[in-house]
């Protein structure tokens, strides 16, 4: 094999993966240690999940991306390379009241109509698409809701909690059973059967119940209850740090989207003199004794093979590819364990158009819905939920005056829906719209595009109940740290892949050779956001 061996005796760390946890953790070394990061990313573009995809003039987020974190720590972090918007509802934002009174002591908030790296300020609305209606997400008391659910399915929902908190499940073997233990029966088939199982394309009732405990942890109808009178009783009170985050009701949002982030942090790695290296495919880690001592990869724009070798060794790559990459260094267990992972793969198909048969129920004048996006329950669809950019941030939208959507389709790539051509996949996706009533018949598509994004959720079911073999052999190799998402194979939110980076780099500072503190993130509540949403925002 023809190998050209890239290598520094200086302190070297390669991590594998340019996303939230791989440049976090190149940022974190050059500010913290002496060490040089290198890293190696398999695509043209950075942000990993949480990248921005540019297609004229009109940008997606891959699944949209909330930037609120229960860590002053992240906040602050992000803080640090965007600024604030200058507005006057930052004083309501009560989440993020210190580190906004920071930005606003040091003069630092901007008017993003004469700056681009700017955070901004958005109101956070999400609802549920049942029954050719919209439900508040979480569900509210309000009139119009027990208008719409119906008075007989509304005294179902009621009796259905009332059995489930006097005769819960014990012990909760399935996220079925979680699901129903906090919200009733009825209330779990009306607004989360659907939706969540063609997320992960298999029945609830096969779902490990530890998605829930990580996903909404806290959450249940009763606190939803409880949300909505407080906000009657407090209206100026905005919302305290141990609100859950499913009742969270603003977020701070890159400008241009998330990707903007990311590419800012990149630039900052390479003026710390790291390096990032874009279309290198991993193929092999090798392995000496306990310690990784290089990785060799492809370079997929000449073919070229080439050898990277380093002191530490951080991944975020896909449990499952980097496993295959161990080679004949994987145990026989872990190889079967690693091969039993499963994932679910992601398409958005953007679609502009000139208006959503969907009107605003607001007296501003407005004719276009507020909701950041829509989670879709219809069973007779395959849609999953809808992202409507312009009210993400209104700079994602190359012409103000049109609707820039996001549609989001759950499945795996040997999946018909995966094989589709762009232009069969764009009419299939406008025909869903159609029929439940999103657009009007025959509305003009003006234009479209379509993102395919593999391993976008690390599923669990399969063999992840033996995912603590992969762990346990991980940990023994000294000089590795598995972080992020699919590092980790853990649903972290973007945060939450930070801070895993965060303390990774911290523990080699401090010579702390433990990964128990990196993998306890997104279970602790120090660490994580307590409660996220039933559904997936990421």
């Amino acid at each position: 094999m023809n190998l050209e061996t890239r290598t520094n005796r200086n302190e070297i760390v390669i991590i594998i993966g340019a996303g939230p946890a791989g440049l976090t953790a190149a940022y974190e070394l050059l500010k913290q240690t002496s060490l040089k990061p290198i890293v190696l990313e398999r695509s043209d573009y950075l942000g990993g999940l949480a990248r921005t995809v540019n297609y004229k003039g009109n940008r997606i987020d891959i699944g949209g991306h909330r930037f609120f974190s229960k860590s002053d720590r992240v906040m602050n972090w992000w803080f640090d390379f965007m600024p604030l918007e200058s507005t006057n509802q930052k004083e309501h934002f009560i989440s993020y009241r210190k580190a906004i009174r920071q930005v606003a002591a040091s003069g630092q908030a901007v008017n993003p109509e004469q700056s681009d790296e700017v955070m901004l300020l958005r109101n956070r609305r999400s609802r549920i698409y049942f029954m050719r209606k919209l439900f508040d997400y979480p569900i509210s008391l309000s009139l119009a809701t027990l208008q719409k659910l119906g008075i007989l399915r509304t005294m179902k929902i009621g009796f259905s909690y009332m059995q489930s908190m006097l005769f819960p499940i014990k012990p909760e073997r399935n996220l079925a059973e979680f699901f129903v233990n906090r919200f009733g029966n009825e209330l779990y088939t009306t607004f989360f059967k659907s939706y969540t199982e063609k997320v992960w394309g298999v029945p609830c009732s096969q779902i490990s119940a530890a998605w829930g405990a990580q996903r909404i942890k806290g959450l249940s109808l009763l606190k939803a209850v409880r949300h909505f009178f407080s906000k009657l009783l407090a209206p100026f009170g905005g919302q305290a740090k141990n609100t859950e985050t499913s009742l969270i009701e603003q977020f701070l949002y890159p400008k241009f989207g998330p990707g903007q982030m990311w590419e800012l942090v990149a630039d900052k790695v390479k003026q710390g003199g790291g390096q990032i290296k874009m279309n290198l495919e991993v193929r092999a880690v090798i392995v000496e004794g306990n310690k990784v001592v290089a990785v060799e990869v492809t370079n997929l724009e000449n073919g070229q093979k080439e050898r990277y070798e380093g002191d530490y060794f951080f991944s975020t790559m896909a449990i499952k590819d980097f496993v295959r990459a161990l080679g004949d260094k994987a145990p026989a267990n872990v190889k079967e364990v690693s091969e039993g992972l499963s994932y679910r793969d992601f398409i958005t198909v953007g679609i502009l158009v000139k208006q959503l048969a969907l009107k605003s129920e607001s007296n501003n004048g407005k004719k276009l819905i507020s909701d950041n996006w829509i989670y879709i329950q219809e069973p007779d669809v395959l849609l999953g939920r809808l992202q409507i950019f312009n009210n993400w941030s209104p700079y994602l939208v190359a012409d103000k005056s049109k609707v820039w959507l996001g549609l989001e389709y759950f499945c795996n790539e040997c999946d018909d829906l995966w094989q589709m051509s762009d232009a069969r996949l764009t009419e299939f996706a406008a025909r869903e719209l159609e029929l439940i009533g999103i657009i009007k018949p025959g509305e003009e598509i003006l234009d479209s595009t379509v993102i395919r994004m593999p391993k976008t959720y690390p599923g669990y079911f399969g063999t992840y109940d033996r995912f603590h073999e992969i762990r346990e052999f991980a940990d023994q190799i000294e000089n590795l740290y598995l972080i992020g998402r699919n590092g980790m194979h853990k649903y972290n939110n973007q945060d939450h892949s930070m801070l895993t980076a965060i303390a990774a780099v911290e523990n080699i500072a401090a010579g702390i050779k433990s990964r128990d503190n990196i993998w306890l993130i997104n279970t602790e509540t120090d660490y994580h956001e307590e409660a996220a949403e039933a559904n997936p925002e990421e």
